[in-house]
């Protein structure tokens, strides 16, 4: 986990935030071993910003990679404690990943919070709903 917990802080490095000078940083690890990360990318029409979770699960996606490849995920902000995801990233990570999967909340200061996809969105949205 302290790998995993790395690379979402070391993945902070990489966002692009101008204007709000808040990094978010996300690592995914797959069932192979491999980490696929993602950082928040911002833009001046604020609608067209994209988090770090999202960055990291689109990437993971666009390389072929499925929810019953995704064996973990975290996310690292410069927060007082561990970090929340928005809702819209839960709700994505609520579509792309299984209910079950662990998520790791956590600050550079590697304070953790546990919990499961389900857990960050218990009532989600689905195809079912559609």
């Amino acid at each position: 986990m302290r790998k995993l917990l790395e690379a979402s802080v070391k993945a902070m490095e990489n966002a692009y935030t101008p204007y709000s000078h808040f990094n978010v940083g996300a690592a995914l690890l797959l069932k192979n071993g491999e980490i696929i990360t993602g950082c928040n990318i911002e833009n001046a029409s604020y609608g067209l910003c994209n988090c770090g979770e999202r960055t990291a699960l689109f990437k993971a996606y666009s390389q072929g990679y499925r929810k019953d490849d995704i064996a973990a995920f975290s996310v690292a902000g410069a927060t007082e404690g561990p970090i929340s995801p928005c809702g819209a990233c839960r709700q994505v990570m609520a579509e792309l990943m299984n209910p079950d999967t662990p998520v790791y909340l956590t600050n550079t200061k590697y304070d953790v919070k546990e919990m499961t996809v389900g857990e960050l969105l218990p009532y989600s949205f689905s195809g079912s709903d559609l």
